[in-house]
């Protein structure tokens, strides 16, 4: 769909100008350079050029702000972004979004936001998505028996046992966060 950006890239672009919040606002060379520093591009298919793409889309959408600042002696000035009412709005809505869901790149995003929501409401957040994840990985072993059908490919099974495995390790390690916050680890919106 043109015009549209993706869920992770939107997540991190309004997270990040929201975080930043009391610093006044950030150009797209600072929300891009805080981004890259936290090496999204190795743990997500966003890439530079999709961060630029993403701040253009979210202002013509008015969930950021630009306020274009007065030309400067040393050369032409940056435009500064600012989150919206309606931007912070969104910011929340893909947060909670990417904290329930089991696709790992989303919920990496949502991860490193999940600060930004009060501890009740992330660990009911990923309790949901525990559930959704060891879901899958049944619905994964049943179908094992399924497979191969006459004229299917014969390593499906193997692949099924893969993406299995998959699920049952990004379920454990959410398991393993959900103790960690439960015993006090981080420090939430709703704690001083």
């Amino acid at each position: 769909m043109a015009g549209v950006t993706a869920p992770t890239v939107r997540l991190l672009v309004l997270g990040m100008v929201h975080t930043r919040a009391d610093r006044g606002g950030m150009h797209g060379y600072a929300i891009h350079k805080e981004l890259m520093s936290w090496r999204v591009d190795t743990w997500t298919a966003v890439k530079p050029p999709s961060i630029y793409h993403a701040v253009k889309q979210l202002t013509r959408e008015g969930l950021l702000s630009a306020a274009e600042p007065a030309n400067s002696p040393r050369g032409p000035s940056r435009v500064s972004y600012a989150i919206t009412p309606a931007g912070v709005e969104e910011f929340l809505r893909l947060l909670e979004s990417a904290l329930i869901s089991p696709d790992i790149e989303e919920l990496g995003a949502g991860i490193a936001f999940m600060r930004c929501l009060p501890r009740a409401k992330v660990a009911t957040l990923l309790g949901s998505q525990l559930a959704t994840t060891r879901d899958i990985g049944e619905q994964l072993h049943e179908m094992k028996s399924l497979w191969p059908e006459p004229g299917e490919p014969p390593h499906a099974r193997h692949l099924l046992d893969l993406w299995r495995r998959s699920f049952a390790a990004h379920a454990g390690w959410t398991a393993d966060m959900l103790e960690r916050i439960a015993a006090g680890e981080f420090r939430f919106a709703d704690e001083s």
